[in-house]
């Protein structure tokens, strides 16, 4: 996998895990944000609100990862910890995976329940559709309309992503670039007179 690469989940994906009467049910998501984490955990508190645990691990980001995990009651490591390996061991990111527990009336043990949350993950995982996806720069170009035949030529010529556009007095497009060839792209715009080509900022 390249520098800018990263491998998520596309769309929900379910696993269970049977024990001694206790069900494990694993669900897997798609997350691009801390908000829509929380919001995911609040939503599925109320829809399993039977359950004993909502044990849960989630990683964000490319770079610098964000990771976290919760045991939700059960003893410290048993849970989070071995739902997050989980994760770890297929390189995903941008990805929330919630195991809930049934008790069934017998205790696992230690062991037993590293095992139970650990194998409800990855059968979610297991069933998960898996992509990979680029990590992008976002531009924004400013220029006259006289230029638009060039801007629009290195836009297709290098299969550039266009958000969005503005043709008014003066004509603006924002692009999607993929990171490893935005410093070649940049100059590539700087080259054409009266154009000015910025970084900006866009939630995805």
């Amino acid at each position: 996998m390249q520098d800018d690469e990263y491998k998520t989940i596309v769309g929900e994906s379910f696993g269970l895990y049977r024990e001694k009467k206790s069900k494990f049910i694993a669900m897997a998501f798609p997350v691009g944000s801390k908000e829509e984490i929380k919001n995911k955990l609040i939503a599925l508190r109320k829809e399993y609100h039977d359950a004993r645990h909502h044990c849960y691990a989630y990683q964000l980001g490319h770079e610098t990862p964000l990771s976290r995990v919760n045991d939700d009651g059960e003893p410290s490591g048993t849970a989070g910890r071995p739902i997050h390996g989980q994760i770890l061991s297929k390189e995903l990111t941008n990805i929330l995976v919630v195991v809930v527990r049934y008790f069934g009336g017998t205790k696992l043990g230690v062991s037993g329940l590293i095992n139970a949350y650990k194998t409800a993950a990855k059968d979610a995982l297991d069933k998960a559709e898996i992509v990979k996806r680029t990590i992008n720069d976002y531009f924004e170009i400013t220029f006259d309309y006289p230029q638009m035949n060039y801007i629009k030529r290195i836009i297709k010529e290098n299969n550039i992503e266009q958000i969005d556009q503005k043709f008014e007095a003066v004509c603006k497009i924002t692009i999607s670039v993929r990171r490893k060839i935005s410093n070649d792209i940049i100059q590539r715009f700087d080259k054409i007179n009266s154009v000015i080509i910025k970084p900006v900022e866009i939630c995805k």
